[in-house]
Parts: C-alpha cells; structure tokens; sequence
C-alpha cells in the first residue's frame, strides 16, 4: 500500500549506523496520502507522495 500511485515511489532500505559505526537495518517510509484525485474527468481516491502533490503532477477533485 505505501507506494505512490503516479511515480511508484515507495520504501527504501539501508543501514542504519550508529556512533560506534555498527549497522542495522533501516526503512524509510515514502510520505504517501490518500487524496481524491481527477482521473480521466472522474474524481477517485489514491495513493499519493507528497513530492508528486507538491510539484502538481496530480490534479486534486
């Protein structure tokens, strides 16, 4: 669910490293909303990122 629906961005993985260097695993979640978007003239709710809402590739209903 946590992937955009325009761009297709979603989770990223990578290590996490501490102080003393040692690494974990690490998640960064995309900033995703549900938002009620045009699509083809009829307004339908998706999963967008805030990057695609900021820079208005999506129109909002």
């Amino acid at each position: 669910m946590a992937k955009c629906a325009v761009c297709e961005k979603g989770v990223h993985f990578g290590n996490g490293v501490s102080h003393s260097h040692r690494r974990s695993n690490k998640i960064w979640k995309s900033n995703i909303k549900r938002v009620s978007c045009k699509v083809n003239g009829v307004p339908q709710k998706l999963y967008v990122c805030a990057s695609c809402l900021r820079s208005g590739r999506v129109e909002r209903a």
